[in-house]
């Protein structure tokens, strides 16, 4: 798993999200996320880091209480389905 493209990377950290409901309201601290997947990608979460600001530069994750914890922008759920399909298929 430590081969992945930036497209794949970004696409696992949206189905990590989606899988557990993460949602608009409901939002979990970046730090957790990048902690799990910087284990599984290789230098030590700093490109897991870099793929969570261009997915929110894109506007499929919401920053919340100033940064430190994220969810998936319901308004662009459809887009996000189709990236993930798209990149982990």
């Amino acid at each position: 798993m430590s081969h992945l493209t930036e497209e794949q990377v970004k696409a696992i950290i949206l189905d990590k999200l989606r899988k557990r409901g993460y949602w608009g309201g409901r939002y979990t601290p970046t730090d957790s996320l990048v902690r799990w997947l910087g284990k599984k990608v290789k230098e030590n979460g700093r490109r897991v880091k870099s793929a969570v600001g261009q997915l929110v530069n894109r506007g499929y994750i919401i920053l919340h209480k100033r940064g430190e914890t994220i969810s998936l922008n319901p308004s662009r759920s459809e887009e996000i389905e189709e990236f993930i399909t798209r990149f982990l298929a």
